[in-house]
């Protein structure tokens, strides 16, 4: 064992090296890592079986309700026996001191293409369903950008993506959820059926209602590229009032909008919007096929057009819907600031990113705390109204450029409708049941960390939070939480989720959505005793 000065010696080591750390280790490790995950996952597909779907549904509904037989006080809360760490969440769910239940559920079931709907099992990634669906002229109404990322997972945590000022957040793309219950008995959820309560309550809830075995999604028809227009704009009232115009905040008239638009803020006075609509091929313009390794990341491209001026470009759907993987948006540059070198890209370039995973598997309590203070990945849904007060107060408590801003639909549906509170009324649009939010995407290393500057993340976060909950917004509740549980349900409404928690069972038996999206260390503590002091 290391003593306390050696190991504050070896941790500011790795801290002044962590350039050749993560180049002389992480990235082959990450690598290696992520061959043996497609090994798996080859395998794992060659021998799938779509009609096996049944019976494996069955098969665990079997160790449910063995569960159910075990005596009360044996009974651990249920959760899946997924690992922590190829979850994109930045919490370790404690899952050792809770009953696991293995949900191996990888297929994609059926494409409907008169109802316009895919079913799949939960497991299915964003990289499979693009590649089963883009060929096939369709993609998924709302497709994050993360590769890994499970559809499962944002159905019952939650997602957007450029397309949201139309199609809204992803669980409004999910037309009916197969669920199996705390008693073992399958349920199916839609918006107009008998279980109609808990399809409303399933988004956000993060697995503490049941487990989840097969979903339904609307899809859309497309074209094979995106026909993408750069505007870069200075001032911030005339890129925010640009932003809200473009993504339909200030009317009703959706023919006219963009089927894609998304804000790149790069100080307070600079920003780059980027609208786009599907397109065929015109050899007019040009082909930039973004995701390709040796490619300049993505948002350093954008940040090109403020010295360039307007653009138009072509961009492969794929290539569009999957543009910020490679840099992971940006948080790469905080890991490797020479990343973006054109001679980097070509020879190093296919060894990014470092898998998620990977960095998650690799990570120890301590290693956890420490990157714990010292870095922000947050994605805040906020009127999109209050946009200047969004980036004024993230620019104050963060220092962290650039900002990530996609407008997104949120539909008022009235109270106790699920856990997002509905609009107040001054966010709708008029003539509308929606109000236009955005998410604002808060990623890597705080301006005060590089600088060595006193910086206490907690109170930080908690400041972030109160402004969000003052405005009616919600936090994404993958990221780490700084809120007590009365702060948490002055942000939520969690009235009918407990009435649902009683009525399907899940009382009892899985963990309380709370708990289940609490950071597992305790952020008060850690935050004071880590923070950054002058």
């Amino acid at each position: 064992m290391l003593s306390s000065p050696a190991k504050q010696r070896l941790v500011r080591w790795l801290e002044d090296h962590r350039e050749l750390v993560v180049c002389v280790f992480c990235l082959p490790a990450s690598f290696l890592f992520s061959v043996l995950l497609r090994v798996r996952a080859f395998l794992r597909n060659l021998f799938s079986d779509p009609n096996r779907h049944d019976s494996a549904v069955r098969g665990i509904q079997a160790k449910v309700q063995q569960w159910n037989k075990l005596p009360e006080k044996d009974r651990r809360l249920l959760c899946i026996s997924r690992p922590n760490w190829l979850s994109l969440s930045t919490t370790f769910f404690p899952k050792h001191l809770h009953h696991q239940v293995a949900v191996p559920l990888y297929d994609i079931l059926q494409l409907d293409e008169q109802a316009m709907t895919v079913t799949v099992e939960p497991m299915v990634t964003i990289g499979a369903i693009t590649e089963y669906l883009i060929p096939r002229g369709y993609s998924l109404a709302v497709t994050i950008e993360l590769t890994d990322a499970t559809l499962g997972g944002l159905a019952f945590g939650t997602g957007m993506s450029t397309h949201s000022h139309k199609a809204g957040l992803y669980h409004e793309t999910i037309t009916s959820y197969d669920v199996i219950l705390g008693d073992g008995s399958l349920v199916t959820a839609t918006a107009n059926n008998e279980n109609s309560d808990l399809y409303k309550a399933l988004p956000w809830s993060h697995g503490s209602l049941g487990f989840l075995v097969a979903l339904t999604l609307k899809i859309v028809k497309i074209k094979p590229f995106i026909k993408i227009k750069y505007i870069p704009v200075k001032g911030q009232k005339k890129y925010c009032d640009m932003i809200r115009e473009l993504s339909g905040a200030n009317e009703q008239n959706p023919e006219v909008f963009p089927d894609y638009i998304e804000g790149t803020i790069f100080s307070k006075e600079e920003a780059v919007i980027m609208i786009g609509d599907y397109a065929d091929y015109d050899p007019k313009i040009t082909v930039n096929r973004c995701s390709q390794w040796h490619k300049p990341w993505f948002y350093k491209h954008v940040e090109s057009f403020l010295r360039k001026g307007e653009s138009v470009e072509l961009i492969p759907l794929r290539d569009y819907l999957l543009r910020h993987n490679r840099a992971i948006f940006w948080v790469v540059e905080d890991m490797l600031s020479f990343g973006n070198n054109p001679l980097f890209r070509l020879l190093f370039g296919w060894l990014l990113p470092p898998k998620p995973a990977f960095l998650k598997f690799t990570t120890t309590p301590g290693i956890r705390a420490y990157t714990f203070v010292r870095q922000v990945f947050q994605d805040i849904v906020l009127p999109i109204k209050e946009l200047e007060k969004q980036i004024e107060t993230a620019s104050v408590l963060f220092e962290k450029f650039p900002l990530l801003v996609y407008p997104c639909k949120i539909i008022d549906r009235g109270p106790s409708s699920g856990q997002l509170k509905h609009p107040d009324k001054k966010y709708l649009v008029p003539g509308t049941d929606y109000a236009m939010y955005n998410d604002l995407g808060v990623y890597g290393v705080p301006g005060k960390v590089k600088e060595k500057k006193a910086y206490n993340p907690v109170d930080a976060m908690r400041k972030m939070e109160k402004f969000t909950r003052d405005v009616g917004g919600y936090s994404f509740l993958y990221a780490d939480l700084f809120m007590t549980r009365e702060e948490f349900e002055e942000m939520f409404d969690l009235s009918l989720y407990e009435k649902v928690r009683k009525k399907y069972k899940a009382e009892g038996a899985f963990p309380h959505l709370y708990d289940k999206v609490k950071p597992e260390i305790d952020v008060f503590s850690i935050g004071e005793e880590h923070a950054i002091k002058d």
